[in-house]
């Protein structure tokens, strides 16, 4: 019975008619904590699609590859796998291949072909990376913006009090527990942002780990195809 009570006060409270008492500051705040949490959610199923359809094509691409009979055979087959951030670093070696192959028939500098994989790396995990900052400023931000929306409610209520000159809780408790929902609210928008963007951070240097193990594999193919003869 001890749990079961405060549940069912929660489940009773009736917050749209407490946020009807904000003033202009509160109700301000808590539209931007509003705000903040619709675009972080948004940016969570966006990055969570983007990231499944990644990692999914990059296990395709990489089945693909390592049967292929050559870096020409794997360049046809690269095409069904675009959403693969793999093909992109196999793109950036290939290129830089191709212009060693035509001009001296063989690899002549590993060194740049090396370098070339690395920048489609970062350029990879940068896109990867897109709207991760959204995130993390959400789960640190949010929560101070609450705290504020919730201290600007308690010097009304406060201030409200002191006006009715009453000092019984009857008469500060309504404003303060309306005060209190802009922390409930920042809480709400920090706590998904800061789990997804802890969660996507693992996801993301999961896949830059393999994309630096596919630069391997690809100077290994380079080399056996097109080594100096």
């Amino acid at each position: 019975m001890t749990f079961e009570a405060p549940v069912a006060l929660l489940l009773q409270t009736d917050y749209l008619e407490m946020i009807r008492h904000n003033g202009p500051v509160e109700n301000a705040i808590l539209a931007i904590l509003v705000c903040f949490s619709i675009y972080s959610w948004t940016v969570i199923f966006a990055k969570l699609g983007a990231l499944r359809g990644a990692r999914t094509a990059n296990t395709r691409f990489l089945r693909a590859f390592r049967k292929a009979g050559g870096l020409d055979a794997v360049m046809v087959a690269s095409e069904q796998f675009r959403p693969s951030p793999l093909v992109a670093v196999f793109d950036f070696g290939y290129e830089e291949l191709e212009r060693q192959v035509k001009a001296r028939g063989s690899v002549t500098n590993r060194t740049a072909i090396e370098r070339t994989l690395q920048l489609g790396i970062s350029e990879e995990l940068a896109k990867l990376e897109r709207s991760m900052n959204w995130l993390a400023t959400t789960a640190s931000v949010t929560p101070f913006i609450g705290l504020m929306g919730t201290v600007m409610g308690i010097i009304t209520a406060f201030h409200e009090l002191g006006q009715m000159g009453s000092t019984s809780l009857k008469a500060v408790g309504p404003g303060i527990s309306v005060a209190l929902v802009a922390t409930a609210v920042g809480l709400f928008a920090a706590i998904p942002a800061a789990i997804f963007y802890n969660y996507f951070g693992g996801v993301i240097r999961e896949i830059g780990a393999r994309m630096e193990d596919f630069a391997l594999e690809f100077m290994n193919m380079a080399e056996r195809s097109f080594g100096e003869r």
